[in-house]
């Protein structure tokens, strides 16, 4: 942890945001177990005290949908002494009833397609939807995980899927329900340096401005080196779209900032 600290640090952040992936009911090779939890918030706070003067730290969580039982807003997330929640959905249940990733390189996500899904790519779309809005309405959390995160590896398995109307649809009513409850939507810029998309896509920001969506400009960065990765490509692209403020953490609330490109 202290790595990305030093690293936001060098790269002039003034405050930083640690949001592990949450604890599963199952175990995984990307998720924390609970028996780490209490290590990861005696080591924020650590880093919170040494780094005070020169950096604002906060702490939270990326947590999955997972079903109406363990979700977002699972009472024992709300035990933890957390500074802000994001919500997301990685993992759908296959034609068995089986969770899978979908979340994942685009090669893979074919592959899990075709063999978890009999090729069906309309259905994952659609039910990664359903369970996004699902997770919508539950609440539980602050933010907004990757929203339409699921366009590129579609896209991947049939050309131009995200230019189809069906999909538009699909996008539209979950962004119209996201403005319904309030809640901020991350830009994830992590993939923009490689892949050259932003999630949600771009395609889609003077919609979410249009409804009155707050957002904010986040790297997911797995890697401290990355923690700026698409940053200011994505100020400018929402910019271009109608926006003149984003939302960043500073003195232990979420504000409103005037996009600053220059």
């Amino acid at each position: 942890m202290e790595s990305f600290v030093r690293f936001a640090v060098t790269k002039g952040f003034s405050s930083f945001g640690f949001s592990s992936h949450a604890p599963l009911p199952f175990p995984t090779n990307w998720t924390m177990e609970w028996d780490r939890m209490d290590d990861y918030l005696h080591e924020f706070e650590r880093l919170k005290t040494k780094y005070k003067d020169r950096i604002e730290l906060i702490i939270g969580l990326e947590i999955d949908y997972i079903d109406d039982t363990y979700n977002p807003s699972y009472p024992r997330f709300h035990r933890l002494p957390l500074d802000f929640r994001i919500g997301s959905v990685h993992l759908l249940p296959d034609m068995n009833g089986k969770l899978v990733d979908s979340d994942c390189p685009a090669t893979k996500f074919c592959t899990m397609v075709d063999e978890h899904f009999d090729g069906d790519i309309e259905g994952v779309v659609k039910l990664y939807y359903q369970r996004s809005k699902r997770m919508i309405e539950l609440g539980g959390f602050d933010i907004v995980g990757h929203a339409d995160k699921i366009h590129y590896n579609a896209s991947c398995y049939r050309p131009g899927l995200k230019d189809e109307p069906w999909y538009d649809l699909l996008v539209k009513d979950y962004l119209e329900e996201i403005a319904q409850y309030g809640y901020q939507v991350e830009i994830n810029s992590k993939s923009y340096p490689t892949l050259n998309t932003f999630y949600p896509d771009e395609r889609y920001f003077e919609m979410m401005h249009s409804l009155g969506i707050k957002v904010q400009v986040n790297s997911d960065s797995h890697y401290p080196d990355r923690i700026n990765n698409g940053r200011q490509e994505a100020l400018v692209a929402l910019k271009k779209a109608g926006y003149k403020e984003v939302m960043e953490w500073h003195n232990g609330v979420w504000t409103e900032q005037e996009i600053d490109i220059s």
